[in-house]
């Protein structure tokens, strides 16, 4: 009764950007899927956490298969790290950082990131991946840096899977029974501690870093 009650009440629930992204994926399905991720991974305001759980509704439903769903989010992601990387790669950190607002990107993270990325390469993009906001930014250090293409993508892509998985899989299961769901918040916070205890030690060994530099 509860899953049938959030099902009927689930787009009258949504608004703004919400409804909107409900409405491009129920007309789109996986092409939607692209390129929103393209666009989240490319650093504008598109909410992977609006997109994933939404599109594990819509796996729930049936209109969109699990794998074909997850293996779309993951072709969007690469596509949109790759638009950053490049930039980042080409244009360099004087032009990007005198533009960065034009690109919702908080320059002073961005710059602690950078100054503590060479030495943490795979590791910072691949945790990077795990934490909202500074997912979106990771790639311009990568690029300035102009990381080695293919542990880029291994890293980024990696860490990207678990992302989409898991917020694929709250969508999914909030839209089951009662018990799905508690299981499902308690992974998921779970999941949440320890990607908040990763980011604090990350950040405290870049802030470190860039006062000693």
């Amino acid at each position: 009764m509860f899953h049938l009650l959030l099902s009927s009440a689930s787009l009258a629930s949504l608004t703004g950007i919400s409804a909107s992204i409900h409405s491009f994926i129920l007309s789109h399905d996986y092409l939607a899927i692209v390129i929103l991720m393209a666009l989240e991974s490319a650093s504008l305001p598109i909410p992977s956490e609006v997109v994933l759980p939404l599109t594990g509704y819509f796996v729930y439903t049936g209109l969109l298969n699990l794998y074909l769903a997850i293996i779309s989010t993951l072709i969007g992601t690469a596509i949109g790290i790759t638009i950053d990387y490049y930039i980042a790669y080409f244009l360099g950190k004087d032009v990007v950082y005198k533009h960065a607002e034009r690109f919702h990107i908080n320059r002073k993270m961005l710059d602690s990131f950078d100054r503590w990325f060479v030495a943490n390469a795979g590791f910072t993009v691949f945790i990077g991946r795990l934490i909202p906001v500074v997912r979106g930014l990771i790639s311009f250090p990568a690029g300035f840096a102009q990381m080695d293409i293919k542990k880029f993508y291994l890293y980024s892509l990696s860490g990207s899977f678990i992302w989409n998985v898991v917020l694929i899989a709250f969508g999914y299961y909030a839209f089951g029974s009662t018990t799905n769901i508690l299981i499902m918040l308690a992974a998921t916070g779970i999941f949440v501690q320890a990607l908040y205890i990763v980011y604090v030690v990350a950040m405290r060994k870049i802030r470190s870093s860039s006062a000693k530099k």
